[in-house]
């Protein structure tokens, strides 16, 4: 049987296997399944996939694209087709599931915590299942499982329509940037991890009364990297994400703002499990004094009341709240939060750790240390934009082999914008 056929007939009985497996055990659940098939059978409707799992040509082909299924499966005894209603079907779990062990499948096992709970259990095969399932990305990973539940909110009406237009959902799948690409300071990671485990222990803190934890708020200059380390976490704790920007939602209309930030919070605990991140949180939660309009008053208590009124550990919403002028922010609004986080300015190593990061996949030779040398005071925003503005510059020249020369050009491009930038604003102020 030649590789390629054998990878087919590999591909097409995991998912027989999954899906017989799956069907004759209570004890697993979507989080079990492999989010290529999950993905595949996900009732948005419902939520969920349903029982029994049925396999035929057209998922097949969705899922692998393979259009010669029959023949693929043909020489297995064990595999059964039904010309009618073109259903695959196992006639023996034990031989088919015998069969697959003996090739070369280790990696598809400890990829799959269906298959790893049936071997674990019955096949005498060295797996972890609960190891495998905690890699597996959860449902609520996936864009399925975002727009299951946003369908399901707007069917409730035109105010439910309204709620969702006030907030970007990001899957966690979907972000780009993950933590490992960022470089965080000793505290930022500290954070991270606190979080992590005050999610992973929910149901305790829950039990011991410890409520009033996963209320972050990220304060630093722009570009620090507040939006991408609040995305990153999204990404690492599998949690949908859930961006506003309050200048967003703060209407022409003074009274609705209130209206609209409730509206958010709503949202959030509907979409639960997930990230709440408010940017521009010193846009309305400013310090407040005695000549300020009522309704924009009324909009910063209402939001100080929702966010006393949300918890990670009752509601499971981990809110994150960012600002690049903390200034402007008062004590009630500093009090609702347990956690400060700060994005300084990157000092000269976390600027040589982000040109080592960015620069790693592009083929060149650098003097890093130089560089990080030159670009005291800049953001970790500035430093990949010089860095883009380097490939640009050599793609206009067909190279894609970068030197030196080619950074300190575009450090100086991006000099000359800034000192650019700054006359223009000298000129009008």
């Amino acid at each position: 049987m030649a590789s390629i056929n054998e990878n087919a007939v590999l591909d097409v009985l995991e998912l027989l296997l999954t899906a017989e497996i799956y069907n004759n055990s209570n004890n697993l659940d979507e989080d079990d399944l492999p989010p290529q098939i999950r993905k595949h059978y996900w009732d948005a409707k419902e939520k969920k996939v349903n029982r029994p799992m049925k396999v035929v040509e057209s998922d097949i082909k969705a899922i692998y694209g393979l259009d010669n299924a029959k023949d693929i499966m043909s020489s297995l005894p064990f595999v059964n087709f039904d010309e009618f209603g073109s259903i695959y079907t196992l006639t023996v779990l034990d031989l088919g599931t015998k069969w697959f062990a003996k090739k070369d499948v280790k990696d598809r096992i400890n990829n799959n915590p269906v298959l790893a709970f049936y071997y674990q259990n019955y096949g005498n095969f060295d797996v972890d299942y609960k190891e495998v399932r905690s890699r597996n990305p959860t449902k609520e990973s996936g864009r399925e499982w975002i727009d299951g539940l946003s369908k399901s909110i707007a069917d409730e009406g035109a105010d439910s329509i309204d709620m969702l237009k006030l907030v970007h959902i990001v899957a966690p799948e979907e972000v780009g940037q993950k933590l490992d690409d960022i470089v965080l300071t000793g505290e930022q990671e500290a954070e991270v991890e606190k979080i992590v485990k005050a999610i992973q222990y929910r149901d305790y803190l829950r039990k011991i009364g410890l409520r009033e934890i996963g209320k972050l708020l990220f304060v630093g200059p722009p570009g620090t990297g507040k939006t991408s380390t609040a995305r990153a976490m999204s990404a690492r704790l599998r949690l949908p994400f859930l961006e506003v920007k309050l200048s967003m939602i703060t209407s022409q209309y003074l009274g609705e703002t209130s209206k609209n930030i409730d509206k958010v919070f709503e949202l959030a605990k509907k979409l639960s499990p997930c990230i709440l991140f408010i940017d521009e949180f010193d846009f309305v939660a400013k310090t407040r004094t005695s000549d300020e309009h009522a309704a924009i008053k009324r909009a910063v208590n209402t939001l100080l009341k929702c966010i006393d009124e949300i918890s990670l550990v009752n509601d499971g919403v981990l809110l994150i709240g960012a600002t690049n002028h903390p200034k402007l922010l008062d004590n009630a609004v500093w009090r609702r939060f347990d956690e400060i986080v700060m994005f300084p300015l990157p000092d000269r190593d976390m600027r040589k750790k982000i040109f080592e990061l960015v620069l790693d996949p592009i083929d060149g030779d650098f003097d890093i240390d130089a560089l990080a040398d030159r670009t005291e005071n800049y953001a970790g925003s500035d430093l990949r934009l010089i860095v883009r503005e380097a490939v640009l510059n050599a793609l206009t020249e067909d190279r894609t082999k970068l030197n030196q020369e080619d950074m300190i050009k575009a450090l100086k491009q991006f000099e000359d914008r800034i000192n650019l930038r700054l006359n223009d604003d000298a000129g009008t102020s």
